[in-house]
């Protein structure tokens, strides 16, 4: 029995290499004929198939089928699926748009995007989007609008966005790199950027110089600030100390100045602009001018030119998003003397380079915001390897952190399936190190993309390495399997050099993230991420997180940029074709698209009017309402006014500078405004008798001044659900008492009338839109003045939903001086009351609007 039990032992469980059948078979001939038996004697001898048994054998048989192919067979259009890349002769004759969409959407160039018939281009992640989300043509790109059905999902994607991880493909965003010395780059900033670099703080602008963080702004046209804005840009500096940057210079100073130390030639930087793809030809256009006036001026040589179609740049968000970048980005190297300056508890900077031990990817509340991070990733769809020492026998298999320090026996190769943070210490040199192409990732970043980064592995190879380890693993020969391609092997790199954007939030929401890669990787980091756990968005719901996360969104909470008149535009002419489609009987009452802004000028002429009779003496101090209407030079003379939608005739302050600014050249420093007040003295000022009153006559607001908007929060006060579009209007002090009195509950509230409703907002015949004002008594009771509109409403299911609006700023500062003159101190509060009506309601609901510029200095963050 011992001895059986050692032979057993000594037997090897590993197959043999080769099997040969025939000897198998006979060998097992017995057992054959014994099976063989058992089955006749059941069938009673009958191996004939039964007819009921029987299935269709005859589809192969197709005959349409046949003679469509043999017809391509003919003329020589048969494209192999395996290997789908078609001849120049195959091109020349018009194969089938099936085939044709088959060879496009599997191709992977390095850069440029694909586009389809009418010149309508396509995103690299085109193909798994079209399965699964619906897609619409939007600035000149097929874009996935959101997941199939009616657009009711929020709920689950705010429970996504609270419990897990969202990414989004952002590639439609494009960068302008702008080269040349640093003075010259810095001039052209101040020249188009409002709120440019040089206005701020000292410590931030010597942060954005040096690549460490990046900066936002609002790009203008050319000339003074306050001129037509185009779009929200975030703006970042290749850093100074860059090797790849010295050869940049160095090539520079070759061609521009006979000797090499120049001031000129020394500060020779990189400058990239990201832009909305609504907006971007025409902020091309504006830094295009811009550069050419600035060499028409200083003769300096300055490079402008865009890198649409080379970049891509995936967002990722929610409370999970920085553990998921833990498991799909796999840093072999990092930049850490710029990133050094971003953590919070400094490390001292070494002299050699470091490889990947880097606590950058540790703890997130080490990284700042707006922080820009520099790394060497690996290809994400492979398993990383590290050689650990050979575990001893008593030791547990599951604890990796107790390694044996002893000299190692056999080196073990053990995949990382964990996040970077489990298995950082027991990375080896060699396992850090690319192969192969080391020289090219470490020589290039991603700042190089012009100079033909190298191009991901193909899928095939991947699946056909993998498919050789596992007949290694079994010891099984596979004569079948091809080899790989050389070709392959020598343009294609499994090392991607990435920037990793950390996002700025200051409503106190999840943090967001953005990677920017080659756009030939865009597919290779959008799979890991979906298998990851990830939930990919669409541009409705991004905009639902934006709203939940507080922050306006491009272009639609931008009403002062073409791009939003453009857009508006878009969606009206879509929400038009779609009543066209329904009976008139259930048609939706039209709403103007865009919102009608310049019809807020009806409320400054009544305010300018209730003004003037304000400072008349105490015998003709009493203003009726009528008089306001059909009294006095203005829109207020008649019955309609008409506007026009496609205007934007006013200025919105969204920094307090600019709301300062605005404030002191009107002499407005008796305005209730407070931009930048701490929270402390809040309190202090709601309490200080002295800002209440009407103010002197020497300090007058004038009446022909510009209109200024600014952002504010609305939520609503008891009940309502405030829809975009929706006009935000100015209650009077009976109006607010009927909703906060706890004595007198009106279950009705205020109601406008329904004839009314339809003719607030009316179109006339050429096609414009009118305001009209209250004729008779019985509308005039009801008819509240409106102030501002709503551009992004509730997002359905949130827990403290609130919708953003833009009113105007010293009509808001006239409703708090009115409602602090009618309570006593201690029930003053920091927010405005103000009245709600949604287009197509009769129904007003009181609000709380908060100004945006009152809890926070900027308001140029967008997603």
């Amino acid at each position: 029995m011992a001895g059986d039990g050692t032979k057993r032992g000594q037997v090897s469980a590993v197959p043999p290499r080769k099997i040969n059948v025939q000897n198998f078979a006979e060998s097992r001939a017995s057992e054959l004929e014994s099976l063989n038996s058992i089955v006749e004697n059941r069938l009673n001898n009958d191996f004939r198939s039964r007819r009921n048994k029987r299935r269709r054998t005859t589809a192969y048989d197709n005959k349409t089928a046949k003679k469509r192919y043999a017809k391509r067979r003919k003329i020589g259009v048969v494209v192999d699926k395996s290997n789908p890349v078609v001849s120049a002769q195959d091109q020349e004759r018009v194969l089938p748009r099936r085939i044709r969409r088959r060879v496009e959407l599997k191709k992977n160039d390095a850069s440029g995007f694909s586009t389809s018939g009418d010149g309508t281009k396509r995103l690299r992640t085109h193909l798994w989007h079209a399965k699964r989300f619906t897609m619409t043509k939007l600035w000149g790109f097929h874009l996935p609008m959101g997941l199939q059905g009616r657009g009711r999902g929020s709920r689950a994607l705010l429970k996504w966005y609270k419990n897990g991880a969202l990414v989004h493909d952002a590639s439609y965003c494009a960068a302008i790199q702008l080269e040349g010395p640093q003075d010259s780059l810095m001039s052209i900033l101040r020249m188009v950027l409002e709120s440019s670099p040089s206005a701020q703080p000292e410590e931030n602008t010597n942060a954005i110089l040096s690549g460490a963080i990046y900066g936002s702004a609002m790009l203008h046209r050319v000339g003074v600030p306050g001129s037509q804005l185009i779009a929200p840009v975030t703006y970042m500096w290749r850093p100074s100390h860059d090797l790849n940057a010295e050869k940049v210079h160095n090539e520079y100073a070759s061609d521009k100045c006979d000797e090499p130390q120049t001031s000129e030639c020394s500060s020779y930087r990189q400058l990239w602009v990201w832009i909305h793809a609504s907006a971007f030809q025409e902020a091309y256009d504006t830094l295009k001018f811009a550069c050419e006036k600035q060499m028409n001026e200083n003769g300096s040589i300055i490079n402008c030119f865009s890198l649409e179609g080379q970049l891509a740049k995936l967002e990722v968000m929610g409370s999970k998003a920085f553990h998921l970048l833990q498991k799909i980005i796999l840093p072999v190297s990092c930049n850490l003397k710029n990133s050094g300056q971003l953590m919070k508890h400094h490390v001292e900077e070494a002299d050699v380079d470091l490889e990947f031990k880097s606590p950058l990817l540790e703890n997130e509340e080490n990284i700042q915001s707006c922080s820009v991070l520099s790394f060497t990733v690996r290809d994400p769809r492979e398993t990383p390897e590290i050689k650990i020492a050979d575990i001893p026998a008593a030791a547990s298999t599951t604890a990796l952190n107790s390694v044996s320090t002893a000299e190692p026996k056999n080196d073990v190769t053990v995949p990382i399936s964990g996040s970077l943070e489990k298995g950082k210490d027991l990375l080896s040199p060699s396992a850090s190190e690319p192969k192969g192409d080391s020289s090219s990732s470490d020589e290039r970043n991603l700042w190089d993309i012009n100079s033909r980064l190298s191009l991901p592995v193909e899928e095939s190879v991947l699946c056909l390495e993998k498919h050789h380890k596992r007949m290694d693993f079994v010891c099984l020969d596979d004569k079948k399997s091809g080899k790989l391609r050389a070709s392959t092997e020598v343009h294609s790199s499994r090392y991607c050099p990435i920037l990793l954007l950390k996002n700025n939030m200051q409503m106190g929401s999840f943090m967001g993230w953005s990677i920017i890669i080659p756009l030939s990787w865009a597919k290779v980091f959008w799979i890991p991420f979906i298998s990851k756990g990830a939930h990919a968005i669409g541009l409705r719901e991004k905009r639902w997180v934006a709203g939940e996360a507080q922050l306006p969104f491009f272009p639609s909470d931008f009403p002062d940029c073409n791009a939003y008149l453009s857009s508006m535009a878009t969606e009206g002419a879509n929400a038009e074709q779609e009543a066209e489609q329904l009976p008139i009987a259930v048609r939706p009452l039209k709403v103007p698209i865009p919102s009608l802004w310049n019809s807020i000028l009806v409320s400054v002429d009544k305010r300018s009017l209730a003004t003037q009779g304000a400072s008349i003496s105490n015998s003709e101090a009493v203003v009726d309402d009528d008089k306001l209407l059909n009294s006095g030079s203005g829109a207020t003379n008649t019955t309609a006014l008409a506007v026009d939608s496609n205007s934007f005739n006013a200025i919105v302050a969204r920094t307090s500078d600019e709301l300062t600014a605005f404030m002191n050249e009107i002499n407005g420093d008796h305005v209730l405004l407070f931009p930048q007040v701490p929270n402390r003295r809040s309190f202090e000022l709601i309490k200080n008798e002295s800002n209440l009153g009407h103010p002197q006559n020497g300090s007058q607001i004038p009446d022909d001044r510009k209109l200024c908007f600014v952002r504010v929060l609305l939520h609503a006060y008891k009940e309502g659900f405030f829809e975009e579009g929706a006009v935000v209007c100015a209650p009077t002090p009976i109006d607010v008492s009927r909703w906060t009195s706890r004595t007198e509950i009106d279950r009705s509230g205020l109601q406008l009338p329904q004839c009314s409703v339809r003719s607030y907002f009316k179109e006339n015949s050429c096609g414009k839109w009118e305001i009209h004002l209250p004729e008779d008594p019985a509308s005039s009771e009801s008819y509240r003045w409106p102030i501002g509109f709503v551009t992004s409403g509730f997002v359905r299911g949130s827990k403290k939903p609130a919708a953003e609006a833009f009113c105007e700023a010293i009509l808001l500062a006239d409703l708090r001086r009115e409602q602090w003159n009618e309570v006593a101190v201690k029930w003053r509060r920091k927010e405005i009351y103000v009245l709600v009506r949604n287009l197509r309601s009769s129904a007003y609901r009181l609000a709380l609007a908060s100004i945006v510029l009152e809890q926070q200095e900027e308001d140029l963050e967008f997603l």
